[in-house]
């Protein structure tokens, strides 16, 4: 039964990816970017530890959902967590999944933990939030250094793939 530390949950948003999204905050990020929209996610002793069968069930309440999100913190310091999570999502209630990371999606493909958490993620928003940056017009991220990358595309082509944002979401 395996366990993820978050620092919490939102049952229903719309701006965590396309659609009416199930989001997870993650507990631990080490990036700790300046002017981070979640820095209570920062410290790895935070958050509460949870039983992925609990998320997947909170997940399966909710026909409505479109997607799941991962957030954070960041998600790929607990791959074999959200790997057990996203492959059980896959099976159990076919969502597409994001995920948000402060790596480069070139980076975690170096780490098979990360790497194998990736094949289970439909879209990755990479990169560190950097303030100067900062851009309130884009879709789903903050910084313009963030990229929106189409994992299943990328993986195929072994080449970054960026998602078109005028793609049907």
């Amino acid at each position: 039964h395996g366990v993820v530390r978050v620092a919490g949950r939102i049952a229903e948003s719309i701006v965590d990816g396309p659609g009416l999204r199930y989001v997870l905050f993650t507990q631990g990020c080490p990036h700790r970017c300046p002017g981070c929209h979640n820095p209570d996610t920062h410290d790895f002793g935070g958050g509460t530890p949870v039983v992925l069968r609990d998320i997947l069930a909170d997940i399966r309440r909710n026909p409505l959902l479109r997607g799941v999100t991962f957030s954070g913190g960041d998600p790929m310091f607990q791959p074999e967590g959200f790997t057990k999570l996203a492959q059980a999502i896959k099976e159990k209630s076919r969502k597409n999944i994001w995920c948000y990371t402060g790596y480069t999606f070139e980076r975690l493909l170096d780490n098979p933990k990360q790497a194998e958490l990736l094949k289970y993620i439909d879209v990755l928003v990479d990169g560190k939030f950097k303030q100067a940056l900062r851009d309130e017009s884009l879709l789903f991220r903050g910084s313009s250094n963030q990229r929106l990358i189409d994992v299943k595309a990328s993986l195929k082509a072994n080449k970054t793939v960026l998602l078109e944002l005028n793609y049907d979401l």
